[in-house]
């Protein structure tokens, strides 16, 4: 089967749905599929992938990507392939996967990030004119008014399509966001856990509470440096369960505003800001609680990664992958990333060593059967049975 898959930017180092796209790629074509990926990024050389380079210029975003739109379409005409899937919404697509979600919910959770009243307002005024968003919510519309097959890749985005766009759910297919397992040796988790630990000065009964996010603020690193400040003063009230917490926080993002509020608070010598790191599984061992207070994130890979190497999560309603998670049994999943008091509370509950240790034990039973394998599998399933109905084909009549 020749597929030809259709994302705008592919660095891995943008975040999750970038790095779910190579290995889902990875895995199709481990499965037979002739797999060439459309994108202005050159991600590294594979012989397993076919990855063709689209060209454009312009400094405008909203122009790149229209260009993008149209060059991409016009090699899937030339070149012809059995499936055309688009993961940037492009209207001669057989099957939509919005891994970033639809337009119209990242606009209204991005303006839930504002604070104030006035803020929002001036948001979403900005939201309006801004052309790239236009350009991208154009293209969406268009291609959703054309009945394609759409992979939701939580029940959160299903929700979304029904709700923005009335979406027919006979055409959505559920297929859960996938990640691999965590095969290290117990050895491994345990040097990690010490030369991580013994790096940040850290002992081992100390809380860890680690945070891994590219935009600070998306990721709720505000409201939980809050919540910290809180635990902090409970433990110089003598109040709070034994343990030293402190927050680390890794990913690649300006931590000045942060390390700013820090310091407000009184807490700086418990935030530490790591940068990127390619070694995001060694901190998943050294921690004790992932904290992912998100305004927004259609099903989270670094939620499931850590779920998937033993580390309770803390999430919000706001993110697809808390639907693996049941309150007190893996983590818990909070009503809004503004509930500082809700946060600090449960974050005081997994300082509780022996309810951690339980959500630990159960942590990665919340994402059998969810692996890549998986997820490539029941794609190519799909593609098996648009090809069967003869519902392929938009790419040549678009």
């Amino acid at each position: 089967m020749n597929v030809a898959l259709i994302i705008e930017r592919i660095e891995t180092w943008r975040g999750g749905a970038e790095t779910s796209t190579m290995q889902f790629a990875e895995h199709l074509a481990a499965d037979g599929c002739r797999v060439s990926i459309l994108s202005t990024s050159y991600p590294p050389s594979t012989p397993s992938l076919n990855i063709v380079p689209i060209l454009v210029n312009g400094r405008m975003r909203a122009l790149r990507t229209g260009l993008f739109v149209k060059r991409a379409q016009e090699y899937v005409r030339t070149n012809r392939f059995d499936i055309v899937h688009c993961i940037t919404p492009c209207p001669f697509a057989d099957v939509y996967q919005p891994r970033g979600g639809t337009v119209p919910e990242t606009l209204a959770r991005n303006l839930a990030m504002r604070g104030s009243p006035v803020r929002r307002v001036l948001k979403q005024l900005g939201q309006r004119i801004n052309l790239k968003y236009r350009v991208i919510s154009g293209f969406e519309r268009q291609l959703l008014s054309r009945r394609p097959w759409v992979i939701a890749i939580s029940r959160y985005v299903a929700d979304q399509l029904q709700r923005h766009y009335r979406f027919d759910p006979q055409r959505v297919r559920l297929i859960f966001n996938g990640v691999d397992p965590d095969i290290s040796t117990p050895a491994e988790r345990a040097s990690h856990r010490a030369q991580l630990r013994r790096q940040f000065g850290m002992k081992d009964t100390d809380l860890m509470l680690l945070c891994v996010a590219h935009n600070f603020r998306l990721k709720g690193v505000g409201p939980l440096i809050r919540a910290l400040a809180w635990r902090v003063e409970r433990e110089r009230a003598g109040t709070a369960r034994a343990g030293r917490a402190s927050v680390v926080v890794v990913g690649r993002a300006n931590p000045a505003p942060c390390t700013k509020l820090a310091e407000q608070l009184n807490i700086r010598d418990r935030v530490l800001f790591t940068g990127p790191t390619p070694r995001v599984q060694a901190f998943f061992h050294a921690a004790d609680v992932l904290v992912h207070d998100t305004y927004y994130d259609p099903c989270s890979r670094v939620v499931l990664e850590a779920l998937g190497s033993g580390l309770p999560v803390i999430t919000t309603r706001f993110n697809g992958a808390a639907e693996r998670i049941v309150d007190g049994r893996e983590g818990y999943v909070i009503d809004s990333p503004d509930d500082v008091p809700a946060l600090a509370d449960r974050i005081e509950r997994l300082a509780d060593p022996e309810h951690r240790r339980a959500c630990a034990a159960n942590a990665p039973r919340a994402v059998e059967g969810i692996s890549m394998r998986d997820h490539a599998r029941q794609v190519l399933a799909l593609y098996e049975e648009i090809l069967r109905s003869g519902q392929a084909g938009r790419g040549e009549r678009g």
